[in-house]
């Protein structure tokens, strides 16, 4: 991408981010990206997200997620949230930094929900966009196959995933995949997604263990 391009779309994009009422409904609610409402709406159509469940929210930063998820759940359920990013404190969210897949975060998350298994899954993770699409939604697809393999390995039995992965290539052989671990898999496209994105939601539930 030329400079001259790469600065008129620097510009598009601000002036849409300024002006886009996700991102004012954001701030007059407290929330710290306008993803939350993206949540918001899975969760009020599918009754995701209630007291009783141990919840971790994969590639958190900057916790729009967890504010939402925070509110949902009971006092004494367990709400992590995990990034290579520093996240500020969340009252009630316990903050992990590090890798999720790595061995010593890994017992972490264990010791911290005393071995039980979580309950709920969130991912709202994307690769870092090169802006070459073919290359962009194979690794949309690699980071959620990863994400679902360590998914099926620390999900209590009858536990849900939800993850974001770009439609196309790829898309429909990992919808399959999904369902050989879970009774259910539905796709979402959130209000807030915007309507350029190719970003859906995959919602995978009762986890057949």
């Amino acid at each position: 991408m030329s400079s001259d391009k790469k600065n008129r779309f620097d510009r598009n994009w601000i002036h849409e981010h300024i002006n886009d009422p996700y991102v004012k409904k954001a701030k007059k609610e407290g929330y710290r990206a306008r993803s939350a409402f993206k949540l918001e709406e899975i969760d009020k159509k599918y009754k995701l997200l209630r007291p009783g469940l141990n919840v971790i929210d994969l590639g958190a930063a900057p916790g729009g997620w967890c504010q939402y998820a925070r509110k949902r759940l009971g006092k004494k359920d367990k709400m992590i949230a995990v990034d290579l990013l520093d996240i500020k404190p969340i009252t009630g969210v316990e903050i992990i930094q590090g890798d999720f897949t790595d061995e010593e975060i890994r017992k972490q998350l264990s010791l911290a929900i005393d071995n039980q298994g979580f309950d709920l899954v969130l991912s709202d993770m994307a690769p870092n966009i090169s802006g070459i699409a073919l290359a962009d939604q194979a690794r949309s697809i690699g980071m959620a196959e990863g994400i679902l393999d360590w998914s099926i390995s620390v999900l209590a039995k009858d536990g849900a995933l939800l993850m974001k992965v770009f439609q196309g290539s790829g898309f429909d052989q990992l919808r399959q995949e999904v369902l050989k671990h879970f009774q259910s898999v539905v796709t979402r496209k959130p209000e807030a997604s915007r309507s350029r994105s190719s970003e859906v939601y995959l919602l995978a539930r009762k986890f057949k263990g």
